[in-house]
């Protein structure tokens, strides 16, 4: 059933006010680093999330989604409470203008879908952006899209529970088609850069692992947590002020006196830290061979991001690793790495077209070999840059 037959089914009598797209996201390089302030890069993709409604007059919010079983609908009020479901989302975006300001009278019926499989390309972001949109629409609210991108912060960060960098939402909004986003996470300063008219043809493939992930409670926060006592200590050491853990961050820190005090960290501390540091310089060259129109260069910089993805920071589940090294033995995949968190979910990767259809028999025979009883999960797709959510 298509979105619009479902909405007529499920909400006889309605018509439908208006649609909201919100595009999926990829971040080719700066992985693992925007919640430390770092420097990132990423596309918004042609698949995403669109939400078919229609403005209730009541303060009721009523949806159906074509990916999960069952609905919510539950009243327009200041204080909702998790109810650890799909629906959690909508009350995080409602209950984020409320702690923002903006009053909310006017609820609304809709029906959401996901494009492609959930895990790795920021879909919980992509979701609770279609929502404050929505939100914003029928309750004639304004907001700037540095404002949208707050707002979508809060609910993912203090509502959900999530300690994510602002990474997943500057994508999905201010990305542009055929341009690759840089954004400075510390200071909010970004820029598209365009395609290079010489650069070779790509696409961007997302190799589904079959495993589906949750970050919350997950492995992520503690990499948070990790990077931000390695700050901490790293501080300490050089006698640098600090207050507390929680407005602490691996960007505070110079890398001369991460080298000065390295030894002095445990391990994995050390680890996170290495990984931060190698990957802001790896952003900075992945741009210049992005201005230069070097697809093989930008793509070199990715397996290598990956690498240190793998072996500093240490995230990747057998599945996700198992497809990286696949990706990196592939013809015709320029380069790859883990899509999202990288505990579980996807790989993306910058690819040659012309070589779209031997990328996929290829990786995905190797693929199940490795992991038999995925057959039947495990899917490939291809996809192009796209523009971010139209407000």
């Amino acid at each position: 059933m298509h979105l619009n037959e479902l909405f007529y089914y499920k909400f006889p009598g309605l018509k439908i006010d208006g649609t909201v797209y919100s595009p999926y996201r990829v971040c080719p390089l700066g992985a693992h680093v925007d919640h430390q302030l770092g420097l990132v890069t990423g596309f918004a993709l042609d698949h995403g999330v669109t939400l078919v409604y229609s403005k209730s007059e009541e303060p009721i919010i009523e949806i159906y989604s074509m990916n999960f079983d069952g609905h919510v609908r539950f009243t327009v009020k200041p204080e909702p409470h998790l109810h650890h479901n799909w629906g959690d989302y909508a009350r995080a975006a409602m209950k984020s203008l409320y702690v923002h300001g903006y009053h909310l009278k006017y609820g609304f019926s809709g029906v959401i879908e996901g494009s492609l499989p959930v895990g790795g390309l920021s879909s919980s972001a992509a979701v609770i952006l279609a929502y404050i949109s929505v939100l914003c629409r029928v309750n004639e609210i304004s907001v700037e899209r540095n404002e949208l991108i707050d707002l979508a912060l809060w609910a993912e960060r203090k509502f959900i529970g999530l300690n994510v960098g602002k990474l997943d939402q500057s994508c999905e909004v201010y990305c542009e088609e055929d341009h690759l986003l840089f954004l400075d996470t510390q200071n909010n300063q970004y820029v598209n850069i365009p395609k290079n008219p010489a650069m070779k043809p790509f696409k961007i493939g997302i190799f589904f692992s079959g495993v589906s992930r949750t970050l919350v409670n997950s492995a992520y926060n503690a990499r948070v947590d990790e990077c931000k006592v390695a700050a901490y200590c790293l501080k300490a050491y050089e006698g640098i002020s600090y207050e507390k853990l929680a407005d602490t961050y691996l960007r505070d820190v110079n890398k001369a006196v991460y080298d000065k005090h390295a030894h002095l960290l445990p391990e994995n501390f050390r680890k996170r830290a290495i990984h931060f540091y190698s990957e802001n310089e790896r952003v900075l060259q992945g741009i210049k061979a992005w201005e230069d129109g070097d697809i093989e260069l930008f793509g070199k910089m990715i397996f290598e991001s990956g690498n240190s993805s793998i072996v500093n920071y240490e995230s990747g589940s057998p599945e996700l690793r198992a497809l990286h090294e696949i990706m990196t033995r592939t013809d015709g995949i320029y380069g790859g790495r883990f899509s999202g968190a990288g505990f579980k979910g996807c790989c993306m990767a910058i690819i040659d077209p012309e070589k779209e259809q031997e990328i996929e028999k290829y990786v995905t025979e190797e693929y199940l070999k490795c992991f038999p009883e995925l057959e039947g999960k495990f899917s490939v797709h291809f996809c192009n840059t796209s523009n971010g959510v139209v407000l």
